[in-house]
């Protein structure tokens, strides 16, 4: 029989809970899908006990816009970063471009919660468009705004209407590579996207 002291080393080692039962929710939310997974099942894939769970977040709930928050902060305040070191407008788009896809392209589970499991709540998705996205398409929107000013995108187009496409288009991207059945790397479409933005598809 194994001793207690054994026993103990083969559980997960936590050394930050939160961020255990965050990645663990991720995975969790992603194979099991949201409305079908439980506290238990978050608690048991982070190796702490139930109760612990509800240390840090009241509900199911709160862990799956603590994911969303945590996701478009870190998102955010790296896109600004970048963009500081770029001059060109075109670049900057690139730059978001680059980042969304990468940021989802290199954890698929993360890809899953975000693109499908955060969409199925009416009222999650109020609370989304009102906070962090907002905030992240008013990032996409002043870059587009600085290149009208500077003469690179064209001055008559309303910049809100082309963060939104652009966003659109980035997030149509990165759904259609977690159903698609076909393997292929997700950080390429971006400048296949930036490609149509500013060159359109007609022939010139």
């Amino acid at each position: 029989m194994r001793s207690a002291r054994s026993m103990n080393s083969l559980r997960p080692v936590v050394v930050d809970k939160r961020e255990a039962i965050l990645r663990a929710a991720i995975r969790v939310f992603a194979h099991n899908g949201y409305f079908n997974s439980k506290v238990a099942d978050i608690a048991r894939e982070a190796g702490v006990a139930d109760g612990t769970v509800y240390l840090y977040f009241k509900s199911k709930e709160e862990i799956l816009h603590s994911i969303f928050d945590r996701t478009v902060e870190e998102a955010i305040s790296e896109g600004r970063k970048q963009l500081e070191q770029i001059s060109d407008p075109s670049e900057k788009l690139r730059r978001i471009a680059l980042l969304h896809l990468e940021r989802l392209g290199a954890d698929r589970d993360l890809a899953v919660v975000f693109q499908v499991e955060l969409r199925g709540s009416t009222k999650f998705m109020e609370e989304f468009s009102a906070a962090g996205f907002a905030e992240y398409l008013g990032l996409i929107r002043a870059t587009i705004e600085e290149g009208q000013s500077a003469g690179v995108f064209r001055r008559e187009l309303n910049a809100k209407v082309v963060a939104k496409i652009f966003f659109g288009a980035l997030d149509e991207m990165a759904t259609n590579w977690i159903l698609s059945k076909r393997r292929y790397r997700l950080v390429p479409m971006a400048d296949q996207v930036l490609d149509i933005l500013l060159n359109g598809v007609s022939e010139k």
